[in-house]
């Protein structure tokens, strides 16, 4: 009984960082908490923001989200293009958001 329970423990240990590998967020990416304000305009801390052409929004499933669907005020991880529009934005999850950045 002991055997198996080591056994499951280390099988589910293993899934959780291979899943936890499958998101990489850049770091680069800069934190804001963003607010969907309307169409392809958001606000990060405040400040409007266009959501570049094939801009992607992913929940802290790594699923991509619309960003009317995003929940107003979410703290994110976010980056921009040459253009400075947004072009890819991270929903973080409670964990990644008590991480703090990496050092520049």
């Amino acid at each position: 009984m002991n055997r198996t329970l080591i056994f499951v423990c280390v099988l589910a240990l293993g899934a959780v960082s291979a899943y936890a590998q499958l998101r990489s967020i850049p770091a680069e990416a800069k934190r804001g908490e963003l607010r969907h304000l309307q169409e392809m305009i958001v606000a990060i801390n405040g400040k409007s923001m266009r959501l570049a052409p094939g801009a992607q929004i992913r929940d802290p499933d790594n699923l991509i989200m619309l960003p009317a669907s995003v929940p107003a005020g979410v703290l994110v991880k976010y980056t921009l293009d040459a253009q400075g529009m947004v072009a890819r934005v991270w929903v973080l999850s409670p964990f990644e958001a008590r991480q703090p950045d990496p050092k520049k």
